[in-house]
């Protein structure tokens, strides 16, 4: 029996999954999550869990896939939000794993996508994709993520992007208002593609109205508001419940408020006009894929006018857009998963 290491590191929580690998199925078999903080290090993490499956009758893994919450080179990573150096050569002697690799968190994602079950995906727009041609993730959450897959000999390989740290351009005069607006609210020297396309852009887009609106401040979303930007500025949550200003403007738009309904379309329409840039800078037509928190909350709205409009919205390069399908990734689980997919892939 042939068993597998995946690895979900992030700088709170982290997921160590073995799966069993029957055929070319992947089953789970044990699964830990950790408090990350409280290990030095992640390899003494790993052996634990290792000697803790060992003991429950189960072989040691065959390889490892690690997915790291920082960029990977040459094999090592320093994780963005902890004080750890990691080698890819060093954790596997460490933990007698010959065959183990350290990806990036959200370029994995790209590993997983040929495998997803129907369940844990769903159509935002139809198309029809070449499997010769690279894929597009983004995944919209409290930042963006961006990962470009490239067909090779035995599957995709997965390339890592900062493509949200570009600037963020403005399609209209809306959105040049919002985008000098969050320069001098945030103290930045420019704004970037995620300060506005991510939950947390949502979060900014709605503040940005309350603030230009004269009756702002006695809007039922300006006390979230005030509690959720100094949340994020690093204030103490305090004893109530932590504010969720992208959710509340979310669910206050589903309900028919006029400024949460132009905040989310503001946001659709930039999510839906930086994938359609996305698309083109790498000719994704693979197919595009909607991963992050917002995929599942905002599906419906990611399947309406407003995002595919703007995605298609190319001028002359629509033709280039048009037969490509987008799809959104809904499995929670989905990166664990895509490691394990990875795992595999080092087998052959």
């Amino acid at each position: 029996m042939t068993s597998l290491l995946a690895g979900d590191i992030g700088g709170t929580k982290t997921l160590l999954s073995l799966y069993r690998l029957e055929g070319e199925r992947l089953l789970p078999v044990a699964v830990e999550r950790y408090a990350s903080a409280d290990w030095d290090d992640l390899a003494p993490m790993a052996r634990h869990f290792l000697d803790t499956v060992e003991a429950a009758g189960h072989p040691r893994p065959a390889s490892a896939c690690l997915a790291v919450a920082g960029p990977v080179r040459a094999g090592r990573s320093r994780l963005t939000n902890l004080p750890w150096r990691l080698e890819a050569g060093a954790l596997a002697a460490d933990l007698g794993i010959h065959r183990l690799e350290l990806v990036n968190d959200f370029a994995v994602l790209i590993y997983g996508l040929p495998h997803v079950p129907p369940a844990g995906s769903d159509e935002v727009r139809p198309g029809s994709a070449d499997p010769r041609e690279p894929v597009l993730v983004l995944g919209a959450g409290t930042g963006l993520g961006v990962a470009l897959g490239v067909p090779v000999t035995g599957g995709l390989q997965a390339v890592a992007s900062e493509a949200a740290h570009g600037d963020f351009a403005p399609r209209s005069e809306a959105e040049w208002e919002l985008r000098e607006w969050l320069r001098t609210d945030l103290g930045l020297e420019r704004v970037s593609i995620e300060r506005v396309v991510s939950g947390t852009g949502l979060g900014h887009v709605a503040r940005w109205l309350l603030a230009r609106d004269p009756a702002g401040a006695a809007h039922p979303l300006a006390g979230e508001a005030s509690r959720w930007q100094a949340l994020i500025a690093g204030a103490a949550p305090g004893d109530g419940p932590r504010a969720d200003l992208p959710a509340a403007v979310a669910a206050a738009a589903a309900q028919g408020d006029p400024l949460a309904r132009s905040a989310l379309d503001l946001w659709l329409g930039a999510y839906g006009a930086v994938a359609g840039d996305l698309a083109l800078a790498c000719l994704a037509r693979g197919g595009v894929w909607l991963a992050g928190g917002t995929a599942a909350k905002l599906l419906k709205e990611l399947q309406g006018s407003t995002f595919q409009d703007a995605f298609l919205a190319k001028g002359r390069l629509r033709p280039v857009l048009e037969p490509v399908p987008i799809r959104a990734l809904l499995d929670p689980e989905a990166g664990s998963f895509s490691a394990a997919c990875r795992a595999r892939m080092l087998l052959a």
